[in-house]
């Protein structure tokens, strides 16, 4: 149980971060928002595929056997598990997106 746990939680604490750390970079307003709402997901897709990566060196799998084959069939199946990572971490970042409005200081909702 705890093996699953840890991941799920761990990606959707990085999914909460990520639009938060975006917001210290970008502009407020209506159009960043969904800019940041935007590059934030790209952001945990590219993420994903990193964490899964990382996920298959820890549990033993040799890196030269990783990237042995077609390196796009590799990056595509790492990218479909960031895709359905996505159930994990999607919510939690739409909250923080959604929760930024309320940090603003100078643009209006």
């Amino acid at each position: 149980m705890t093996d699953l746990l840890i991941p799920a939680l761990t990606l959707a604490a990085i999914g909460w971060f990520v639009p938060r750390l975006w917001a210290k970079v970008l502009p407020e307003g209506i159009k960043p928002l969904m800019v940041i709402a935007l590059v934030s997901t790209l952001t945990m897709g590219i993420v994903g595929i990193g964490y899964f990566i990382v996920l298959y060196l820890i549990q033993g799998f040799p890196i030269s056997e990783l990237f042995n084959g077609n390196f796009a069939d590799t990056i595509a199946h790492f990218g479909r598990l960031s895709l359905i990572s996505t159930l994990l971490w999607g919510p939690v970042m739409l909250l923080s997106v959604m929760g930024l409005v309320r940090r603003w200081k100078k643009a209006v909702w």
